[in-house]
Order: structure tokens, then C-alpha cells, then sequence
């Protein structure tokens, strides 16, 4: 067996223990990284593209935000479309602030490769991980690497391992409370480089279902369409795919949807998740292990970056000036900020879908909702704060 120390052993490669692991090694402390998965497969998985501010700044004060700043597009809105209508949000007439669209997977390459540059510890195809210890004051993470047997003492653990990953289910069951709601539909999604057909995003709300138009740059596109649970992706061909975005926007933007072949094809169930509280003596949860949000509205890979980010900084607190302070109350600043992301989703989510149990009834109250949104100052001023981000 091989015996190695660190100061912060991180679960997880993803976006999440990825940027813990940046902004740790700015305040110079040691973290490895371990991830069962190879890079490649890390690299291969497609997700969210709308970054707040404060994802951003985090991304600039973990010194990998160079490309982000060059290559991701401003939004200073986003467009609604119901009715045969669109009606704008403006971002920075209602707030002053604006988002970023740079693709999650763009955000982990650079932090791979910022991480690889600073010939930083990053263990893939770790195999059998099980944290122990935590309870305690000596965790310790095992796994295989390359057969070998590995034992990895710590200070800490950062559970940055998703939704099925080994942190949150090490936890006993009487530690943890966990919220979930499960929603009827999801979203058959397609990646194409063919050109956006705007240049901000279109939440489609339509009598045949939801439908997204989104985008990762200038020639690649990102749709979506909200589908039966029951579907399967080899039943939608892309032609099909096509034909049912249009069905669902306004015709003039159908008319301009530029179409091609899908080089990824995917449906994503929607769920909203909440497991609290997410500190377990010397185990902090972060990003998808901890919440999850329908992708409604972006705020997946945000909570996830600022879960990290209240980390970094309450770790840097333990190491550099002695406070056990930030690491008190990580749990507590963290569920704050998730419960106003996950009110937001799922109000999104609610507005903007067709549910099949709500009837003409429900139909009435989202038109209702949009016609008061389209009307209201206000109320266009609530969903401009929630999308560009609450204060961190």
C-alpha cells in the first residue's frame, strides 16, 4: 500500500473540485485531487454554458479566467417567448450586471490544464474510493490506483464527487436530511455547430412543451425541447429534433434556426435536490453532491463554484489566520444561497413548462404569471436578479 499526506484530499474532478483545488494552491495549500473517471471522460461530458459574475471572479481569482474572458460572450439579457411573442429581460437596464456563455466544458479544460502547468496531484481512475475518518480528526480516502492500494491521510475532505458519488453516501442516514423533487418531463438536448439563431437566449414557453435555444459561442449551438421521461434518444432523429424546435418558437425565429448535423444528443431528466446540512465534521460537501437545480435557470455550475468558493476561503481562514469561523459556517452560507437558487429554478421550471397534471387551470396561471412578468417592471427586475446571480 502506499501511504501519501495532504492537507485537503478533493473528491471529485469535475468543475467543482477542480476550481477548490485552483483556489486552494493560490493560498499555497496542498490538495489532491481524486477522480474515478479518466480525464478524457471528465472532458467528454456536456453541461451548462451561462456563468454569473461571481463564477467568473472566482475563475479570475483562481488565475484561469484568461480564456473565459477572451472567448465567452456578454448576454445582457435574455429573450421569453410565449403567445408567438418574444419579450425581452434586460440584464443591465434592470440590474446593471450581465452573465458569461463559456461552455462548462471549456471552464474544465482550462482548469485541467492550469492544474497539469502547476504540476498539481490529480489522481484519475481511482477505483473502490471510500472516505473514512471524517468524524474524527484523521480522514483518510482509499482507492486503487493501477491496482495499487492508496491511502490518503488529511486534514479535510471536499465531496466533489456529484450526485452518486461516495462522500454523501458515506454520510450515516440519521446525519443527513435530503429534499427532492422529481419532475414529470426532460430535456432532449442537441449540440450542433451551426450558428445561434439569436444572439441571447430564448426560453420558450409553447402549448407542445418547453423549448430552449442557447448556445456555447458563435458557431455552436445548444437546444433543447422538453420530452416525455419515457423517450429514448435513438427515437429522435435529428430532422425530427428540428422540426419540433420550430414547432415550438415564434416563425420568425423558426425560420432562422440554422440547422445541421448533432454532434451530441442527449435527455436529461429535471429533479431539485437539497441534501443539508453539508458539513459532516471533516467532510464538506460541495456542488452536485450536495443540490441539485433543474437547468431552468443556469445555476447548476454557479452554486457549485460558489459552494467552492466559500470553502477555499474558510479553509484559507483555518490555514492562514487560525479561524475555525468560515469552516463553522460553510454549511449554513452555503444552504442560503442554494434555497434562493433552488426557489428560483423550480419557479422558472414551473413557468415555463407544460405539465401534464395541471390541466387548462395551470395553463391559465403561467399566462397569467408571463403577462404580469411582461407587464410588470418589478417582477422583470426579480427574475433579472435571480439569473445574473445573488450576492456571494
Amino acid at each position: 500500500m502506499v501511504h501519501r499526506r495532504t492537507q485537503v484530499a478533493i473528491v471529485g474532478a469535475g468543475p467543482a473540485g477542480l476550481l477548490l483545488g485552483a483556489l486552494l494552491a493560490r493560498h499555497d495549500i496542498d490538495a489532491v485531487i481524486v477522480e474515478q473517471r479518466s480525464a478524457e471522460y471528465v472532458l467528454s461530458r456536456i453541461r451548462a454554458g451561462v456563468l454569473e459574475q461571481t463564477t467568473v471572479d472566482l475563475l479570475r481569482e483562481a488565475g484561469v479566467a484568461d480564456r473565459c474572458l477572451q472567448e465567452g460572450l456578454t448576454h445582457h439579457g435574455i429573450e421569453l417567448s410565449f403567445d408567438s411573442g418574444l419579450h425581452r429581460i434586460d440584464f443591465q437596464a434592470l440590474t446593471g450586471k450581465h452573465v458569461t456563455v463559456y461552455g462548462q466544458t471549456e471552464v474544465t479544460h482550462d482548469l485541467m490544464r492550469s492544474r497539469a502547468l502547476a504540476k498539481l496531484t490529480t489522481d484519475y481512475e481511482a477505483a473502490d474510493v471510500a472516505i473514512e475518518g471524517f468524524d474524527g480528526k484523521n480522514p483518510v480516502v482509499r482507492y486503487l490506483k493501477d491496482g495499487v492500494a492508496q491511502e490518503l491521510a488529511c486534514d479535510f475532505i471536499a465531496g466533489c464527487d456529484g450526485y452518486h458519488g461516495v462522500c454523501r453516501a458515506s454520510v450515516p442516514p440519521g446525519a443527513i436530511a435530503t429534499y427532492e423533487k422529481v419532475y414529470p418531463f426532460g430535456w432532449l438536448g442537441v449540440l450542433a455547430d451551426v450558428p445561434p439563431v439569436r444572439s441571447e437566449l430564448i426560453y420558450a414557453n409553447h402549448e407542445r412543451g418547453f423549448a430552449l435555444c442557447s448556445q456555447r459561442s458563435k458557431s455552436r449551438s445548444r437546444y433543447y425541447v422538453q420530452c416525455s421521461l419515457e423517450d429514448q434518444v435513438e427515437q429522435w432523429s435529428d430532422d425530427a429534433f428540428w422540426d419540433e424546435l420550430r414547432r415550438r418558437l415564434p416563425a420568425e425565429i423558426a425560420e432562422a434556426v440554422a440547422t445541421g448535423p448533432s454532434i451530441e444528443k442527449s435527455i436529461a431528466p429535471l429533479r431539485s435536490f437539497v441534501a443539508e446540512p453539508m458539513r459532516f465534521g471533516r467532510l464538506f460537501l460541495a456542488g452536485d453532491a450536495a443540490h441539485i437545480v433543474p437547468p431552468t435557470g443556469a445555476k447548476g455550475l454557479n452554486l457549485a463554484s460558489s459552494d467552492v468558493g466559500y470553502l477555499a476561503r474558510a479553509l484559507g481562514e483555518h490555514y492562514l489566520e487560525g479561524s475555525a469561523a468560515g469552516l463553522e459556517h460553510y454549511s449554513t452560507r452555503c444552504l442560503s444561497r442554494v434555497w434562493r437558487a433552488e426557489r428560483f429554478s423550480w419557479w422558472f421550471t414551473s413557468l415555463m413548462h407544460r405539465f401534464p397534471d395541471t390541466g387548462e387551470f395551470g395553463r391559465r396561471l403561467q399566462r397569467a404569471e408571463l403577462d404580469y412578468l411582461s407587464g410588470s417592471r418589478a417582477a422583470s427586475t426579480a427574475l433579472a436578479e435571480n439569473y445574473v446571480g445573488l450576492p456571494f
